[in-house]
């Protein structure tokens, strides 16, 4: 299990360190060096709107991958689009800016932007499963949230770079060069995560379905013709702790930057901490799960974090850093009452047969609605509205269809595994 853990981690802590370098350097230096000719807080919109584009290329990936996972296995789609994903974020550090390139430039950021979301549509899944199909029946729900620590040790370890590579530059050599350093490191970690996953063997449920010849077909079809519902209440779960999570993780680095006017290395401190922290509660949330119950555990912080909506704001106006830190931590510990257990929630909301297939998409097409569009829309909000309120009301809006779907599901985390 410490191999499958490793295996099943990495490659989701790669994948996010890769989306998190992008989405922070489009929250720092993207507005300018890929969209120039607009004022500063527009730009920004038009890098998030890049951001959004790897959210919605996702279900693309789910489909595809959702499809071979189920027919070829869990570990040859781990591997294809941990290879996939790495080579689309190495291109990103070597990309022309829009003085060199002009229009082109954020053409093709856009144009690898879709790529890194296929991957990552056909990544999440996989890995989810490669844990919770090993190990003990009463134990899925830890061992399926080691996949969802990558995102927090993704976030902190691209945070951390940043901010190494931020303090080591001038303001000016940043914005000129510097920005891609992450980019093309992200190689060599890539390589490591392949090391690992190729190490590890094919999961027992996958096996047992091929030696039995029952292996899907059509999963995608079947999915959508038979398990609409359960896709329905899967993909609903995952909306409101994506678009917290887009909150006080990626808004947050531009709310305290550009409308507290504080530092850089201040507000990716704070996101670091929380990062931090989240990492260490998600398995503790995803075990507690495993002895009360996967809807207890999620529906707390469903609740919780429509209450820190509007906690977060009071705490960030305050404008001082222990302030800040508190509403970032905080609201990623709530993030995490959700993300621990939603891995083997989703999961088990489907049978072996289309496990990966549904999963997939749950996951994709709720990432859209959820976390794809949130920066945007809550940077558009607080232009239109010059207000932090609108945004916390729309944050509450997507937990209360996370707690409508956890409450129209039925309680998974005491049944036995579907077949």
């Amino acid at each position: 299990m410490k191999r499958l853990a490793m295996a099943s981690s990495v490659g989701t802590t790669l994948e996010w360190y890769d989306f998190t370098i992008y989405n922070l350097m489009a929250a720092l230096v993207f507005n300018a060096i890929f969209f120039p000719s607009f004022d500063p807080l527009t730009g920004t919109i038009l890098a998030f709107s890049t951001y959004a584009v790897g959210y919605v290329s996702r279900p693309l990936g789910g489909f595809v991958f959702g499809h071979l996972g189920d027919r070829l296995g869990r570990k040859f789609v781990l591997v294809t689009t941990l290879v996939i994903m790495g080579a689309s974020t190495g291109l990103m550090g070597m990309l022309p800016t829009y003085a060199t390139w002009g229009v082109w430039a954020p053409i093709a950021l856009v144009a690898l932007r879709f790529v890194q979301g296929v991957a990552l549509g056909g990544e999440w899944a996989g890995a989810v499963l490669l844990s919770m199909e090993h190990g003990k029946p009463d134990q899925r729900g830890r061992n399926a949230s080691f996949t969802q620590i990558g995102p927090s040790c993704g976030t902190l370890i691209g945070t951390g770079f940043i901010a190494a590579v931020s303090a080591w530059l001038a303001p000016e050599e940043f914005q000129a060069w510097g920005w891609r350093v992450p980019f093309i490191a992200s190689v060599a970690l890539v390589s490591f995560g392949l090391w690992l996953r190729r190490g590890v063997e094919e999961t027992p449920v996958f096996r047992e379905m091929e030696q039995k010849r029952e292996t899907a077909r059509t999963p995608i079809k079947e999915v959508l013709g038979a398990y609409w519902r359960q896709l329905l209440i899967a993909g609903g779960s995952r909306i409101g702790s994506d678009v917290l999570y887009a909150l006080v993780v990626v808004f947050s680095l531009t709310y305290v930057t550009s409308v507290l006017h504080l530092s850089r290395p201040m507000a990716l401190g704070a996101t670091m901490l929380g990062s931090a922290l989240n990492a260490v509660a998600v398995p503790l949330f995803g075990h507690l799960s495993d002895k009360v119950g996967r809807r207890p555990v999620y529906l707390a912080g469903a609740v919780l974090g429509m209450a820190w909506a509007f906690v977060f704001f009071v705490l960030m106006d305050q404008a001082h850093p222990v302030a800040i830190c508190a509403a970032v931590a905080g609201g990623l510990l709530v993030h995490a009452m959700m993300y621990g257990p939603q891995a083997a929630f989703v999961a088990e909301q489907f049978p072996g047969r289309v496990r990966y297939a549904g999963a997939s998409l749950a996951y994709t097409l709720a990432g859209i609605l959820g976390g794809g569009f949130a920066p945007l829309i809550i940077a558009s909000v607080f232009k239109s509205w010059q207000s932090t309120l609108a945004i916390s009301v729309y944050v509450t809006l997507a937990l209360v269809v996370t707690a409508v779907a956890v409450l129209a599901a039925r309680e998974t985390g005491k049944s036995p595994l579907q077949r």
